[in-house]
């Protein structure tokens, strides 16, 4: 490795966290355990780690919960889950929740070293300019910050897959961007979600930003293929007429 990036492994069962703690350390990374969410959660806030392996089953502050606030918090470190539970609403909901990939208990330890390195190197898309604002039909988006305020006036902090999504689609303002490719840019490619999570992001930010989300005249759906931004509702008129 290059550089010795931190991870923070966050699993109750003592075992477990010890045995992944020493393998990721024989990587080259630097590591750090939690034994359960709470001590996690403040782990991760006092000292943000470059990724966060993140058990989701646990006692009284359980992985969701302790990627939720940390969301809400403003950290955007990736979250890879370790669960038992594998099913794939589970997933979703992990990765709703603001999880970066999910991977089932029991694993195979070259997987889990295979999906580190995925994520980390992820961690280096910047697409755009972070300190250039995005505006667009009376929104203003600040991706350094994750802030936006809408046209009507309302303030939001968008979690960091909304952030990414609308900073891919910004990237490529008027093109069609595929739902594969907001899912490699976004998640990853070694791990996919449903497409119909992107579907569920994409409903996120047209209920934010669009004046009637159920007609959206900036944020197009291209049908059978992706998504597309437009900063000018005339353009993008015109652009589907001609599809």
């Amino acid at each position: 490795m290059t550089s010795r990036a931190e991870i923070l492994v966050v699993d109750d069962e003592v075992h477990l966290a010890e045995g992944i703690g020493e393998n990721l350390a024989a990587e080259g990374y630097a590591v750090r355990i939690a034994h359960d969410g709470a001590e996690g959660l403040a782990a991760a806030l006092a000292e943000p780690p470059d990724l966060i392996v993140l058990d989701v089953m646990m006692p009284h502050l359980d992985g969701i919960e302790v990627c939720a606030r940390l969301r809400a918090a403003g950290l955007d470190t990736p979250v890879l889950f370790l669960t038992v539970k594998a099913a794939a609403d589970d997933r979703v909901e992990g990765l709703e929740a603001g999880g970066d990939d999910y991977l089932a208990k029991p694993f195979h330890l070259k997987e889990l070293l295979l999906r580190v390195a995925a994520i980390l190197r992820r961690r280096t898309w910047t697409p755009g300019r972070p300190g250039t604002p995005l505006r667009f039909g009376g929104n203003e988006v600040d991706f350094a910050t994750y802030r936006a305020q809408a046209w009507d006036g309302r303030e939001h902090e968008l979690p960091y897959k909304e952030a990414m999504i609308l900073r891919l689609l910004s990237d490529q303002a008027g093109s069609v961007v595929t739902r594969e490719d907001i899912l490699e840019h976004v998640w990853g490619q070694e791990v996919f979600p449903s497409t119909r999570t992107v579907d569920n992001f994409i409903v996120r930010l047209r209920k934010r930003f669009e004046r009637n989300p159920e007609q959206p005249v900036h944020i197009h759906t291209v049908r059978g293929v992706g998504y597309r931004l437009s900063t000018d509702p005339d353009s993008a008129r015109a652009a589907d007429a001609a599809i």
